[in-house]
């Protein structure tokens, strides 16, 4: 009888509509090395945090599975966290079992674990035959810029974009908008050079930054980074969306 491949699980969701198509049972894993300074789950930050869940593929899928009579011909299962290649072993046996039963699934990631070197590049592989769509989150196009804003430098992210592209993986790219970080023309036009570069991206999408995962950092004990800083105006949201030309890319629409 074989080991159970476990996970480390922050939560669930049972009825998620923002997390890609249609309604979706998001698992929230826990560890990641980013720190990005608008990050509303910073809970989820700690690798190997003895207050996380410890379950198994089929453990997870069962529950997902009671909510599936409302995911309709388009909703499914939507691993986000936390960093989900973090944990590729759990995320391989999860999707894999998903896919068996008919399943649509969608990793929510920022790439930061991706690397061309093994063992990662190999099972890499293997769990892009078992991934529907991806929802990639490109925090700042700017190396400097994102080193800023989350600590690390975004390289291996953007070869990572690159590399789905490639393999003509299905995309949504999305991108914080916040003021004084990434708020600039400059980056924003940058950034939608780099998004034409790429021929697998069916949507892009704005997502104005907001303060409502604040209170998260004051019971961690940590001080919130980016205090004072506002939302964006609806006007520099709408400036994003025509920089970025989100309207171009509707193959979300008909795939």
């Amino acid at each position: 009888m074989t080991t159970p491949i476990m996970g480390s699980i922050h939560s669930t969701e049972s009825f998620g509509t923002v997390d890609g198509p249609g309604v979706r049972f998001i698992v929230f894993t826990q560890g990641c090395r980013m720190r990005c300074q608008f990050c509303h789950n910073p809970d989820t930050w700690k690798i190997n945090d003895p207050k996380a869940s410890v379950r198994s593929a089929d453990d997870v899928l069962e529950e997902a599975l009671k909510y599936r009579p409302y995911w309709g011909k388009d909703g499914g299962i939507t691993v986000s966290g936390g960093e989900p290649l973090l944990q590729m072993d759990f995320l391989i046996d999860l999707f894999k079992k998903a896919k068996a039963l008919g399943i649509h699934t969608t990793i929510d990631t920022c790439g930061k674990p991706f690397t061309r070197e093994e063992p990662f590049f190999s099972k890499f592989a293997e769990l892009m035959s078992y991934t529907d769509l991806f929802l990639f989150d490109i925090k700042h196009i700017d190396n400097e810029g994102h080193k800023e804003l989350t600590t690390q430098t975004n390289e291996n992210i953007l070869e990572m974009a690159q590399y789905l592209s490639e393999i003509k993986q299905p995309v949504w790219i999305r991108h914080v908008l916040v003021p004084t970080k990434t708020d600039y023309d400059e980056f924003l036009i940058r950034l939608d050079s780099f998004i034409k570069t790429l021929d697998n991206v069916d949507k892009v999408e704005v997502l104005p930054y907001h303060t409502m995962g604040r209170y998260k950092w004051a019971e961690l004990g940590l001080k919130y980074p980016l205090e004072g800083i506002e939302p964006p105006t609806n006007p520099r949201v709408e400036n994003a969306k025509k920089l970025l030309h989100v309207e171009d890319y509707q193959g979300y629409l008909t795939r």
